[in-house]
């Protein structure tokens, strides 16, 4: 059962990356751990990014046993392999060439020049089938259960690559959708759904910046999942909104957390 969402506010985006980044590192270390190894849904744009170049320049990375750590990516742009667009590329220049990560627990999604050519829809059943085949019977369903899966929250209150409104925030079954038409270059994505995401043992939303203030209001204020799929990304033990203070300032003072750093 998930709970309602916790929300820990920082003075600015920088310090937010740097206590994610933190953060991250001990649930990382904490389930490696108790269960030997972990899982961690990625995220892109600029919170993404930020959080993964303030992890690789905290001298506690190295606590991580970067071998035993399985990364996942909660949406891509479906694009060719390498593109400066693609979030794995991005990933990858931030912090995944810099540790010393096992290649074959490193699951990219599809790119648009790989096995299925341009058929995007090809290309996310084979990820959900991927992640199928990474699920242990005890996670009752078709993806691992992550321990952290992190996701960015567009103005829009878009999170990974469901929009409001439009037939991938709706999908109930699949775990992975391809996405054509998105109102956010470049059209046609790859993303995880609203099941596949409540898989995780923990989601983290990430929100910086004074054009995400909206957003996060109506998403913590009791909108719908399809106009606002932000509200529908919640964690089986914990869902997390981390923010800085811009973000952070149109939120009703109800919501509004009473100790934050």
């Amino acid at each position: 059962m998930s709970t309602a969402p916790q929300l820990v506010v920082h003075r600015d985006k920088d310090l937010m990356a740097q206590a994610a980044a933190a953060r991250l590192i001990t649930r990382i270390v904490d389930a490696q751990a108790s269960r030997g190894s972990a899982s961690v849904v990625l995220t892109g744009g600029r919170n993404g990014n930020g959080l993964l170049a303030a992890l690789s320049a905290a001298p506690a990375r190295d606590a991580i046993d970067w071998g035993r750590l399985d990364l996942w990516w909660g949406d891509e742009r479906f694009l060719p392999e390498g593109d400066p667009e693609r979030n794995v590329t991005q990933a990858r220049e931030a912090l995944l060439d810099a540790v010393p990560l096992d290649p074959k627990r490193v699951h990219a999604m599809p790119a648009s020049n790989g096995p299925h050519g341009t058929d995007v829809d090809a290309a996310a059943a084979t990820y959900a089938e991927e992640l199928a085949a990474a699920a242990d019977p005890e996670n009752h369903g078709p993806v691992p259960t992550f321990d952290v899966l992190m996701l960015g929250v567009g103005p829009d209150t878009h999170v990974a690559s469901l929009f409001p409104e439009l037939p991938a925030v709706r999908e109930t079954e699949r775990t992975v959708v391809g996405v054509h038409g998105a109102p956010k270059p470049p059209p046609t994505r790859v993303t995880l759904t609203l099941p596949a995401i409540r898989a995780a043992r923990e989601v983290w939303l990430l929100a910086a910046g004074e054009d995400k203030a909206e957003a996060a209001a109506i998403a913590l204020s009791g909108a719908g999942e399809i106009q606002a799929p932000a509200a529908g990304a919640r964690g089986r033990a914990r869902t997390l909104w981390l923010l800085d203070a811009a973000a952070a300032s149109q939120l009703p003072r109800s919501l509004y957390p009473p100790a934050s750093a």
